[in-house]
């Protein structure tokens, strides 16, 4: 009797651990455990404040990119490494490399760390589970390999061999997740018009921000000309494309007579792709955010928003979701009732889930950041409006773990910071997670009542 008794507490603990809460505690723990470390002396040259250990542990974590303090040169080499374990194990999240473990080891896992593993990378629940985690593990070090290699031919051009390399490893690791993290103090501006860095980074934040399914299913497509692209990769290749050649070419159309101005076509080329593909959700930048245009700032808004896309290192509402918000309107204005696509209907609770998504982020987006603003005392005047929309930036670039800022990350108090780290956190495991989460109504049937229309539009 008194072990049925004492096993009580264990079967309610495992009650409540839902998958989604499971998920949840992974990335806290790591956050908490990350920001411990790199508050010790030994993680920095002059030591830095827990809010600012904390702040950088859950931007790595969350894969953001948005610094409290200068990487390069107020964190120590130890310090450096913490931040490239932390966005690297936060990128492909930690349950996974517990399962990977686990599976090398020849140790089952958990039904609940299944479902996180196959929820977090595929869009359908597959038999072969392990070949996918392998595969996605396979997958990060091919690439990243590459992306160090690359990296490293440039940078021996202006470093030792061994300070080329790592640099090579920090910039190659933080660009295919996503994070944003550089060691140079401004950050890619020096590389502008070089080709090769350009195209690199571009093309590791790419491959890492469109998901581990759509890699799987293009080599797979590739070795196999009759294998199909599911309707899932279809979407996230052509939004994602359509919105990297829009968002450089309004980039270019902004900015040509301002920022662009006396820049080689080249260079002028490669910044307004750079700026199309790092909002989306990486952070790296190789011009001065805060001298944009107005209408670039917009721009960069709404591509940090969006993000990147479902099964990735990226952060946003993602590409699927903005996707589906288009095909929605667009079959409602042709008058269809069902959101249809290439021949095949979308389901009505996808969609349903899409509003929910994308209606509780635009509301966490302006209730942070109208918090941020009023814990900041914001003034009236010029110096308010301007101040108001570096609050609005850091906002949204916080909750598509971007990174990008228009250079007030630094000068924010510890309240702010601490809100900019909840807006990290919710942006990185979803707003609707985070919710979910917190719920304690799981399994409770809903009550269903008569209709009644009210108008709206």
């Amino acid at each position: 009797m008194q072990n049925k008794f004492s096993d009580r507490p264990a079967r309610s603990l495992s009650r409540h651990l839902t998958p989604a809460r499971i998920f949840i505690l992974s990335f806290a723990g790591l956050v908490l455990g990350g920001a411990f470390l790199l508050w010790f002396p030994f993680a920095s040259a002059k030591g830095i404040s827990f809010v600012d250990a904390l702040f950088m542990s859950a931007s790595a974590v969350c894969v953001t990119g948005l610094a409290t303090v200068d990487v390069g040169t107020d964190l120590s080499t130890a310090g450096q490494v913490i931040l490239i374990c932390l966005f690297q194990v936060g990128g492909l999240g930690i349950i996974t490399f517990s399962a990977f473990l686990f599976g090398i080891m020849g140790r089952g896992i958990s039904f609940k760390g299944r479902e996180i593993v196959q929820s977090t990378f595929l869009h359908t629940p597959r038999r072969d589970f392990f070949f996918i985690l392998r595969s996605v593990i396979l997958s990060t070090l091919i690439i990243e390999s590459v992306g160090v290699l690359l990296l490293f031919i440039r940078f021996s051009q202006d470093f030792p061999l061994s300070k080329a390399l790592y640099y090579a490893v920090f910039h190659a690791i933080s660009a295919f997740n996503n994070c944003g993290f550089s060691l140079f103090p401004d950050n890619f501006v020096r590389y502008q018009g070089d080709l090769l860095l350009n195209v690199t980074v571009m093309m590791l934040i790419i491959l890492g921000g469109i998901g581990f399914v759509v890699h799987h299913e293009v080599i797979t497509r590739l070795k196999d000309s009759n294998a199909r692209l599911s309707l899932h990769s279809r979407i996230v290749l052509i939004t994602t494309t359509g919105l990297i050649v829009s968002g450089a070419a309004l980039f270019w159309l902004f900015e040509e007579q301002y920022i662009l101005r006396g820049l080689s076509p080249l260079t002028q080329f490669l910044v307004s792709l750079f700026q199309s593909v790092t909002p989306r959700t990486a952070g790296f930048n190789t011009i001065d955010i805060g001298q944009l245009t107005n209408a670039t700032i917009l721009l960069l808004l709404v591509l940090m928003f969006i993000g990147g896309s479902p099964g990735s290192t990226a952060g946003g509402i993602k590409t699927t979701s903005f996707a589906l918000l288009l095909l929605m309107m667009w079959n409602r204005w042709r008058g269809n009732e069902e959101v249809t696509v290439a021949n095949r209907t979308v389901p009505k609770e996808l969609i349903g889930r899409t509003l929910s998504i994308t209606f509780a982020s635009m509301l966490s987006v302006f209730l942070i950041g109208s918090v941020v603003m009023v814990a900041g005392h914001v003034e009236t005047g010029p110096q308010g409006r301007q101040l108001f929309v570096e609050y609005i930036f850091e906002t949204v670039s916080a909750f598509g773990t971007v990174g990008l800022s228009m250079g007030v990350t630094p000068n924010l108090t510890d309240i702010q910071k601490l809100l900019i780290v909840f807006m990290m956190f919710a942006g990185r495991v979803g707003p609707l997670t985070l919710a979910f989460s917190l719920s304690f109504r799981e399994g409770k049937k809903s009550v269903v009542y008569a209709e009644e229309t009210v108008m709206v539009g």
